[in-house]
């Protein structure tokens, strides 16, 4: 074997991938089409923003990366969670706020700029031996055999490894290989992603503003410039959100302040803009021969509840878990059959349950925006219910 693992994805779900394979003994090659961008305002830079659940801490400190992160995260301590339906003008017609107090001495979660985490996940891999990053390098082929799977790399080379772990995305070209399906289930919807800046402090509260269209999030960061700052993802219809893309930056900070009901006072834009469409994705199996498929090549959903790089890293825990069991098989039809079994239902749960949390999002119906109002109300209002939720949203089983 040139490597026990080959990693085709250097995007956050791959390099911590590495990080933490590497970390406990294994050979590690990782290697993505691009760089990692690195800085803030960079073109082509993530301006989305990761938050790790309780649960992803324990498996970031396995990896050797949570010293790395703690400095540069924003807790959240509280989750808020309003309808703005119904009307013309986007108010407030029901607030409620999920306190982590109620169940944890922790907060649910912490939060952090998607292109830090690519800083910092490149710094950490720098220092573990055993783990070769090669930015600039794509996978093309894959060979699988019983006994190894070579994989055909852009630059010529090809590499003999015991297990091929795609975390190359949506469009994986390893999926692609091994002949691997996809169920996607596309909303019509797109979502913009970006900073800003505003005058009331966040105070460690993530908020959920539901209308029509989808949610209007706003996750905590560190200040910027001296002001609090929030990360926001503001999920529109597709043309809706094609339009607001369109906006000078004065008309696009009107449109948002409006959106988020003023609840933070007057938003300014603090970093570039992207956008993205909005699906709901799962393969159709786990494994083929030789490869396990983890995060967006096995499943993708829609950016409500901070499930989606969550459900990535449980994925990875699993696999290590088995890898470590396995490794005088690893990559053997045991370990990924394994693998399989354990990721199975709480993928296709959870792909499903946002799915429909985002339908209910989406929805201009007004008896549809009535019921969600009625609904987040009684939910709240019953303890051992809103308990329950909390528990299932930090990744329980249902």
């Amino acid at each position: 074997m040139d490597h026990d693992i080959l990693i085709s994805g250097g995007g956050i779900a791959g390099l911590t991938a590495a990080a933490a394979f590497g970390r406990a003994g294994f050979s590690v090659l990782c290697v993505d089409p691009a760089p990692p961008v690195t800085e803030r305002d960079a073109a082509g830079a993530d301006l989305r923003s990761t938050a790790f659940l309780q649960p992803a801490r324990a498996f970031l400190d396995r990896a050797g990366l949570w010293d790395r992160f703690a400095p540069h995260a924003t807790p959240l301590q509280t989750m808020r969670v309003v309808d703005a339906g119904g009307g013309d003008e986007p108010g407030v017609r029901a607030s409620k706020s999920f306190d982590a107090a109620d169940i944890s001495e922790k907060p649910f979660g912490w939060n952090l700029p998607n292109w830090l985490l690519r800083r910092e996940l490149s710094a950490a891999l720098d220092e573990i031996d055993g783990v070769d990053f090669r930015p600039g390098t794509a996978t093309t082929g894959l060979l699988s055999r019983t006994s190894a799977a070579r994989v055909t790399l852009s630059d010529g080379s090809r590499p003999e490894v015991a297990l091929v772990i795609a975390a190359d995305g949506r469009n994986s070209p390893m999926r692609r290989a091994a002949g691997i399906g996809v169920r996607t289930t596309r909303f019509g919807q797109k979502a913009l992603a970006f900073a800003v800046t505003h005058p009331e402090p966040h105070q460690n509260v993530s908020t959920e503003i539901h209308r029509s269209g989808g949610p209007f999030t706003l996750v905590p960061l560190p200040d910027y410039e001296g002001r609090p700052s929030s990360a926001i993802v503001w999920m529109e219809d597709g043309p809706e959100a094609e339009r607001l893309m369109a906006l000078d930056t004065g008309d696009f900070e009107a449109a948002m302040t409006a959106r988020s009901c003023g609840l933070f006072g007057p938003l300014t834009l603090a970093s570039n803009r992207s956008i993205w469409p909005i699906v709901a994705q799962e393969a159709t199996a786990l494994t083929a021969e030789r490869l396990a498929l983890v995060a967006e090549a096995a499943h993708v959903m829609p950016p409500i509840g901070a499930q989606g790089l969550n459900m990535s890293l449980r994925d990875l825990d699993t696999l290590l878990d088995l890898a470590e069991t396995h490794r005088d098989a690893l990559g053997g039809r045991a370990m990924l059959d394994a693998y399989a079994r354990k990721r199975s239902a709480d993928i296709r749960v959870r792909v499903g349950g946002v799915g429909l949390l985002n339908r209910i999002s989406q929805s201009g119906s007004p008896l549809v925006q009535d019921l969600r109002a009625v609904g987040l109300s009684a939910l709240y209002d019953l303890p051992p219910v809103r308990r329950t939720l909390m528990q299932l949203g930090l990744g329980a089983r249902g």
